[in-house]
Parts: C-alpha cells; sequence; structure tokens
C-alpha cells in the first residue's frame, strides 16, 4: 500500500514536518489538532468549549478532504492539558459523535502547542 498525504485549505497548515492527514488504504489517520484558524494560521485561545470546537472543525475538514466523514471515525484521542476540563470538552465532543461513537483515549498533558487546552487527532476508516 501506498501511504497519500492529505492536504485542504479548510483546515491550518502544518506548524512542523508533518502532515494534516495520512491516507493508507481504507485508513486515514490524522495528525493532532488543535484550535488553530485554517483562514489565518492563529490559534483560538479561548475557553475549553470553543478550543474544542474548532479542533474537532479541523479533524472534520481533513476526513472530507479524504472523502470521508466523523461518522467514519473509529478511534479518538484526546489530549487536555487539565483533567478538570474533561466534562466541559466532551459535551462538545459528543456532538461531532452523534451518529457514531468512536473508542477513545483521553489524557492530561503537561502542556500542548500554543498553549492549547486541547489537541484532538483521529483514525478512520473508508470502509466497515
Amino acid at each position: 500500500m501506498t501511504k497519500k498525504g492529505i492536504h485542504t485549505e479548510n483546515a491550518p497548515a502544518a506548524i512542523g514536518p508533518y502532515q494534516q492527514g495520512i491516507r493508507l488504504g481504507d485508513w486515514v489517520f490524522t495528525s493532532g489538532q488543535i484550535a488553530l484558524d485554517p483562514a489565518t494560521g492563529n490559534f483560538l485561545a479561548g475557553e475549553i468549549e470553543q478550543e474544542t470546537e474548532l479542533t474537532l472543525k479541523n479533524i472534520e475538514a481533513i476526513l472530507q478532504a479524504a472523502g470521508l466523514s466523523m461518522d467514519h471515525v473509529v478511534k479518538a484521542t484526546v489530549y487536555l492539558s487539565d483533567m478538570n476540563d474533561f466534562a466541559r470538552m466532551n459535551r462538545v465532543y459528543e456532538k461531532s459523535f452523534a451518529n457514531s461513537k468512536p473508542a477513545r483515549a483521553c489524557v492530561q498533558v503537561a502542556a500542548l502547542p500554543k498553549g492549547a487546552k486541547v489537541e484532538i487527532d483521529v483514525i478512520a476508516a473508508a470502509h466497515g
């Protein structure tokens, strides 16, 4: 199988030596996303709800560029800078996966890029 990079103007450009996402056969792996505005590249420093919403919107844009939707996500990993934000993040997260809940891990980390409160990456399957 050949891996193919995924790029869309509807999600933030990579801020390092990586792709927004990679497609390998029927699988799509997104890089971790934070609340960056795709148009400006600026970080949206806000409450956990706003950061989570924009982060998931960026993931959705990458999946759409690969011809997929949030319903194709089979695994998500959520990184929080403060586990006390879990319930508030979860209320926003749940809306994006109302039709199809993926497996998930959620961990607290010491720090995230740009001082973000949340970072999320997903694995999606085209078939299944």
